[in-house]
């Protein structure tokens, strides 16, 4: 066979068909994106409704681009349920913009593993800058970011629940060790079996799952009447273990809890935590990105007492997913803790730049940081700090229509762009206010409860949405009431 048939039989797109697809997909996600606001939020489909829309069996011969094309719509947007819809309101955000989805086309084509520095030198001192602007524009203290000129610094981890077990894991580590000098006889599982952590009840469910995946003990404790975990709740647990003969080792703050966007007392934990020498994770995953606003850094208040700090730009910071930026002031722990140096990795550089495979679970990683550089530098901080002004804009205005109907009620304080509203009334009530609004179609929110409170939740989502959008949905769940109130008297 010559190099011309393996070319013929194998490379079924040339450059010149590359850019003819490239291009079409490029007016389709143009097009998708500025007129999402048409099309039903949440498919009306049933499990299984795909495979009878596919052949039984992957074709044996190549089929052209355009067939690919046509089937977009027909297999796979009649499934999607729209994120990025000006009337989706369900969860937290996931960021999109451009150049976040020109930045994701060049990491495909450079396709890098990037797990040492000499894999692609470019992907890792990328990282290392990007981390450092984002810090800066947080008001990050010095000493978690790599210009410092010590060991500190950023890495991008695939989601804060990655984030939060890699913390716990370094706490662990370092725990391990200074217990290990203190009583060198203990064996390394009745220290492990000694070890406790802890979190605000309301913290996100990841943080109990990394407990598990970490193998330790995790208390999850009550926070006060505001769902804020405080310094005086946090040293009580802390006291009442150690006088059970365990090892306090890792605490998580949680700033922006999941189900009604609360905060924890970061400056509280941290002097209970540097009283006992334990670990401070704080998981800032959805609010962390409006911290780039100066007048909302006062949520964040003690955060250089923390040694680790975690926020999601790919949630409100307009960087697709995946991008979750950990900060870390002794990444050593971690280091060690995941260090695994075979030959076949080694290189001459090593020392002299961050080989982030030790900073993470995984050890392969994408080129990232292309997604940063291009949204920082195409937006601004400025533009950005507006795009997040604007959603917790847009969140007051719904909360002012909730409390101008005397029907409803807030459950929670509208710090960030969350409203918790709830009917006055029975969790069962508001339970079917809910059933009404998703089973409209025109709006998608999800609920939660809090100590047997149910409510609903609505967050501002898409970099789309407009205050008119905003009074659509306030119309829809005043319609949805109305349906529920006369169904009652029926």
């Amino acid at each position: 066979m010559t190099t011309q048939d393996s070319k013929l039989q194998f490379d079924t797109m040339d450059a010149g068909d590359f850019k003819d697809f490239a291009k079409a997909m490029t007016d389709y996600i143009a097009e998708y994106l500025e007129n999402i606001r048409d099309r039903q939020v949440v498919p009306s489909v049933k499990p299984g409704y795909l495979r009878p829309l596919l052949p039984d069996q992957a074709p044996e011969k190549p089929e052209p681009w355009t067939a690919v094309m046509a089937d977009i719509e027909r297999v796979v947007m009649s499934g999607v349920t729209h994120w990025h819809s000006p009337r989706f309101h369900a969860y937290f955000p996931t960021a999109n913009s451009y150049p976040s989805i020109v930045a994701d086309m060049l990491s495909g084509a450079i396709a890098c593993i990037g797990f040492t520095w000499i894999a692609s030198p470019a992907c890792t001192e990328l990282e290392v800058v990007m981390l450092d602007w984002l810090g800066q524009m947080l008001g990050l203290p010095d000493e978690f970011l790599a210009r410092s000129g010590g060991e500190a610094g950023g890495v991008i981890q695939g989601t804060a629940s990655e984030a939060t077990l890699v913390a716990l894991l370094g706490a662990k580590a370092q725990a391990m060790q200074r217990i290990k000098e203190d009583h060198p006889d203990w064996t390394d599982s009745e220290i492990v079996s000694k070890l406790v952590g802890y979190c605000n009840k309301q913290a996100h469910s990841s943080v109990e799952r990394a407990g598990l995946l970490g193998g330790v003990k995790l208390r999850l404790l009550k926070p006060d009447a505001k769902r804020c975990l405080r310094g005086d709740i946090l040293r009580t647990a802390m006291e009442e273990d150690i006088s059970k003969g365990l090892i306090p080792f890792y605490v998580v703050a949680t700033l922006g809890t999941t189900s009604s966007c609360t905060f924890d007392d970061v400056d509280e934990i941290g002097d209970v935590c540097q009283v006992h020498n334990v670990w401070l994770h704080v998981d800032a995953a959805y609010a962390g990105s409006a911290f780039i606003c100066p007048e909302f850094r006062y949520l964040m208040k003690g955060i250089h007492k923390a040694d680790s700090f975690n926020f999601n730009p790919h949630k409100w910071m307009l960087v697709n997913f995946d991008c979750s930026a950990l900060w870390l002031k002794k990444p050593r722990w971690i280091v060690d803790a995941f260090n695994v140096d075979p030959l076949y990795l080694k290189h001459d550089q090593q020392g002299s730049a961050p080989d982030y495979r030790h900073w993470q679970i995984p050890l392969g990683r994408r080129f990232r940081a292309l997604k940063l550089w291009f949204v920082l530098r195409l937006y601004g901080v400025e533009n950005l700090q507006k795009h997040i002004r604007k959603h917790v804009a847009l969140a007051h205005l719904f909360e002012k229509l909730c409390i101008s109907d005397e029907r409803f009620e807030l459950f929670e304080e509208v710090t960030m762009g969350l409203v918790c509203f709830r009917l006055k009334g029975s969790n069962e009530l508001n339970e079917e206010l809910l059933r009404r609004i998703n089973g409209r179609g025109k709006i998608h929110l999800v609920p939660s409860k809090i100590d047997d409170v149910y409510f609903l939740r609505l967050a501002i989502c898409s970099r789309f949405t407009e205050e008119s959008d905003i009074h659509f949905s306030w119309d829809e769940v005043k319609a949805s009431a109305e349906e529920v109130f006369k169904s009652y008297k029926e």
